[in-house]
């Protein structure tokens, strides 16, 4: 089967919370931390994409390795070992590093990297299921510095009547972000990101994504917050939105948890559009999601 690229980075690149900080109570939850949480969450989905990007293009040819895989000579610059030109062998370790230098590359979500993340895995290409590491080199998302360590298992999925085989991509983090203005964010958790719809076709925009996960954000006070999507109430990507230019993320809810207090934010029912409910202690607010 024809490997499709996930563009669930481009999907959380496309909002953020439209508030700010309305509280100086370290014991509560405010807009301007759900908006620091928010940019992590778009960095992490980015560079899980460019990953498994990279990963794919090693393991495209199930019987030799992709031979004809080669290094760009322009930003970003990607090596590889065993070198570019040469097939990997069964059971070889794989790493790439990808370099977007010290000027800064734009992503076509707009999104903007330097340094390097180096990728490392296993030639198996019969296997179905895959470990990937990556680490960084003095990488930055958007003027965010990210330092430690990152695997995703991508495991793909035996094929039913009702459903073809198609990948199930779980992402374990353990990460510090560290933000302009000196603030550092510790993040430890896991992702799940599965394909539901759309990936036996040849085109990515009727792809249809399902995302669940838990994961605790240490704050610079000290303080942790948890975050939740549940497998009851999954966020739900739609591609399909953005012909109509909206955000991506069209259900499902994440469910932030600080000390007594819980917000919610809710994606809504299914549609194209760029509202959101944030809940905080019982008390909704309508926001407006996007760039």
């Amino acid at each position: 089967m024809k490997t499709k690229i996930l563009f669930l980075g481009l999907v959380l690149s496309l909002f953020t919370v439209s508030c700010t900080k309305d509280s100086a109570d370290n014991s509560t939850i405010t807009a301007d931390e759900a908006t620091v949480n928010a940019k992590i969450d778009i960095a992490n989905d980015d560079v899980s994409d460019i990953v498994e990007t990279q990963f794919n293009a090693t393991m495209d040819n199930s019987s030799t390795g992709k031979t004809s895989e080669t290094a760009t000579t322009t930003y970003p610059i990607i090596t590889r070992v065993p070198a570019f030109g040469t097939a990997p062998t069964v059971g070889q370790t794989v790493t790439k590093t990808i370099d977007y230098g010290t000027a800064g590359v734009t992503l076509p979500n707009g999104n903007v990297l330097k340094g390097k993340i180096i990728i490392s895995f296993t030639y198996e290409p019969t296997a179905t299921s895959h470990t990937i590491s990556y680490t960084f080199d003095n990488f930055y998302h958007n003027a965010i510095k990210f330092d430690g360590t990152k695997t995703f298992t991508r495991t793909m999925t035996v094929a039913t009547t009702s459903s073809p085989s198609h990948p199930i991509i779980v992402m374990t983090m353990d990460m510090t972000a560290t933000f302009p203005d000196g603030r550092v964010f510790q993040r430890v958790g896991t992702r799940t990101r599965e394909i539901i719809e759309g990936f036996s076709t040849l085109s990515w925009t009727d792809n249809i994504y399902k995302v669940t996960g838990s994961w605790s954000t240490t704050f610079p006070n000290t303080t942790v917050q948890t975050s939740t999507i549940s497998n009851t109430n999954p966020l739900i990507v739609k591609m399909s939105c953005i012909a109509v230019n909206k955000p991506l993320l069209v259900r499902g809810v994440i469910t932030f948890v600080r000390n007594s207090h819980t917000a919610t934010l809710d994606y809504g029912t299914g549609d194209c559009d760029n509202i959101a409910i944030f809940t905080i202690d019982g008390v909704p607010h309508t926001i407006i999601i996007g760039n």
